[in-house]
């Protein structure tokens, strides 16, 4: 892949295919068999699962409580690799995403005092927000049910790369009706950190000081508004390249703009053993973990800033965060009152989801592992089919309604949608989805019934049924591929795509990037797609082409109008 197409793909470290991984890893982390290591031993034991970072490369802090105890406090590598500054017990790391929880408290707080109401319309304290014919409430900022486009996958499309806030007043559409679904969008808190703002007179970083920070005695802890402004004991992050290693960090306007939280795991474990404690208050971290509701009903794995998972008897309160080379994990297992807290500046090195269930096994040796009583049935039991049955139900389908794709393979012998987990098979043309994963159809468990080889309807936990259709063969000539030529440009993006054809192939690239660009692929009439992007044409009464809609993950039918010549 080229640095063109890197650069038109977000890159979402909070996407649902890595929240299906992070969920399972820490689940199983619950349910494995381990020995019991002697209370000596652990520290010598999580060494071990340190031992990747070296005196020449970078590394990770590490702390652990139980009860309420600090147990370990360790760190691990370098902070600085040219300078071979080691990493310690107060480096501070930008902790990225897990920062959310500080901002769903500091809201809380807000709301406790009166200043606001989670029930409010966004704009009535950000009345610059456009008006989408839809209620926004703070409570769908907090919770990812607003519908509001993620920022991070607009950023890589815009010529002039804007701060968020910027390109979040900018968007003219939702991706869903708020609280229809859940969709991780850091969008909703940049417009909570500024709520905070106008409703308590101090920035960000003033007001997590004064009422969290010096309060809880989170005495590394800061909000840097200016990622570029000296702070000590900082670590830089990287990434591997060769045997090397390589700065990467976001800053400015590529971090969106608004600073970043620093802290550490120390810090972190304090703010843990906080929850467990009520020291917020008993409402406030109440409501801080408490599941949402989507409109439906439907409870999800997420509450304010946190995401809440279970295993048979067992909770799991977490969170993780990634920017560049920085990546981060919190977690707490209530029922073992064990927490976990670790921040690396090593990007794709060392698995800090590994590290965990590592860690959780060696602390709580005696969690529960209630097994299925004998005799009950196994709702994971899939009936046997025709091998050539199933293959003939793979494919990438479309909603009818919205157009927004599914893909459905096989593996194991089971079909599965990509990208969500394999499907229980009831009958040959029956298939239910057995986890509720909250990253994949908002934690719904629903079933899909072919009633064609070409259609099949699925049908939600609730009983709402939507139909899919098979995706048309679309196999364009080099003549009417012509028709897709052209420049697209997007205000509320504040960029274009350039269209091209080259060797028979529709040839894509963004702004001013390299020419021919990334190649796309023909999946539907009027529809190209690129790994986790699809472009679909539209065309006016008289079949002419005048747009394309841009979709990917977390932003769906941007458009992009097609700049006709003169």
């Amino acid at each position: 892949m080229d640095n063109q197409e890197k650069r038109h793909q977000p890159k979402d470290t909070h996407s649902p295919i890595s929240k299906y991984i992070l969920v399972n890893m820490l689940l199983f982390a619950m349910c494995i068999s381990s020995t019991t290591a002697h209370a000596q031993d652990k520290t010598a034991e999580i060494d071990k699962v340190f031992s990747w970072a070296t005196n020449n490369s970078p590394g990770c802090a590490c702390a652990v409580s139980k009860n309420g105890k600090l147990l370990v406090n360790k760190a691990y590598g370098l902070a600085d690799v040219h300078r071979t500054v080691a990493i310690t017990n107060t480096t501070v790391f930008d902790i990225a995403s897990i920062q959310k929880q500080f901002v769903a408290a500091a809201v809380l707080m807000l709301e406790k005092e009166g200043r606001l109401s989670l029930s409010d319309d966004v704009r009535k304290h950000i009345p610059q927000l456009p008006i989408y014919g839809h209620k926004i409430t703070i409570d769908h900022l907090l919770t990812h049910t607003s519908g509001l486009r993620d920022w991070t996958g607009i950023l890589p499309l815009s010529e002039d790369k804007p701060d968020a806030m910027t390109l979040i007043l900018r968007q003219e559409g939702l991706n869903f009706e708020p609280g229809e679904e859940w969709s991780y969008s850091n969008s909703g808190y940049v417009l909570l950190k500024e709520i905070i703002a106008r409703k308590s007179g101090m920035t960000i970083d003033e007001f997590l000081r004064k009422r969290i920070f010096v309060p809880l005695g989170m005495k590394s802890s800061q909000y840097l508004s200016n990622l570029r402004d000296s702070v000590k004991d900082r670590a830089l992050a990287y990434e591997k390249q060769g045997d090397g290693w390589k700065l990467d960090i976001k800053l400015d306007n590529d971090r969106g703009g608004g600073g970043a939280m620093l802290s550490n795991p120390h810090d972190l474990i304090i703010w843990n053993d906080a929850l467990a404690n009520n020291k917020l208050g008993k409402l406030i971290t109440q409501k801080l973990q408490e599941a949402a509701r989507l409109k439906n009903g439907r409870r999800i794995g997420y509450a304010r800033g946190l995401y809440l998972d279970q295993d048979r008897n067992n909770r799991v309160i977490w969170h993780t965060g990634g920017s560049a080379g920085y990546g981060s994990v919190l977690v707490r297992f209530p029922d073992q009152d064990l927490s976990i807290a670790i921040a690396c500046n090593s990007g794709d090195e060392g698995n800090r989801l590994l590290a965990v269930r590592r860690i959780f096994d060696l602390f709580a040796p005696d969690r529960d592992t209630t097994k299925r009583s004998p005799g009950s049935p196994d709702q994971n039991f899939s009936v046997a089919i025709d091998p050539e049955d199933l293959k003939a139900k793979e494919g990438l389908f479309f909603n009818e309604r919205t157009n927004q794709p599914l893909r459905l393979g096989i593996s194991n012998g089971r079909l599965r949608v990509v990208n969500g987990g394999p499907l229980v098979t009831i009958d040959k043309d029956r298939f239910r989805n057995p986890d509720s994963q909250l990253s994949f159809f908002s934690n719904d468990k629903f079933e899909i019934h072919f009633i064609s080889k070409d259609q099949f309807e699925l049908k939600t936990i609730e009983g709402k049924v939507t139909r899919y259709r098979r995706a048309k063969a679309f196999r364009p000539t080099a003549n009417e591929l012509q028709a897709f030529v052209g420049r697209y440009k997007s205000d509320e993006i504040g960029g274009y795509f350039e269209l091209s054809v080259l060797s028979n192939a529709l040839m894509g690239r963004v702004n001013e990037g390299a020419a021919p660009g990334f190649p796309l692929t023909p999946v539907d009439t009027d529809a190209f797609q690129l790994s986790n992007v699809m472009v679909r044409f539209l065309r006016d009464s008289a079949g002419k082409v005048i747009a394309l809609e841009y979709s990917n993950p977390v932003v769906r039918k941007v458009q992009f109008k097609k700049i006709l010549p003169k």
